[in-house]
């Protein structure tokens, strides 16, 4: 089941440089781990903005309640879902 997350973090002004670096280097390799896997498959950043908008391919709602729980990044997230169903006016039949 597809599902459009947006995702916007909001890190605490006093969290140390080098603790904000650490959590987001692992944030990134999660994410690209899940990109990998075909489970994230669209991520777009919101220009000016600490925020992305992604499209993320999981089985259920409760898969889609693990993958976004694990981002490193998860306590300092306000998050946004949007499940998605294909339109039946789309010429595509798939969204690669």
């Amino acid at each position: 089941m597809l599902y459009q997350v947006e995702m916007t973090v909001l890190l605490p002004n006093d969290m140390p440089p080098e603790v904000a670096s650490e959590i987001k280097a692992k944030e990134k390799a999660y994410s690209q781990d899940l990109q990998r896997q075909g489970i994230w498959r669209h991520l777009w950043r919101i220009v000016g903005e600490y925020r992305n908008l992604s499209i993320l391919d999981c089985r259920d709602n409760e898969h889609l309640h693990e993958v976004l729980s694990g981002l490193p990044l998860f306590p300092w997230m306000e998050i946004k879902v949007t499940p998605l169903c294909r339109h039946p006016s789309s010429i595509r039949e798939d969204d690669r």
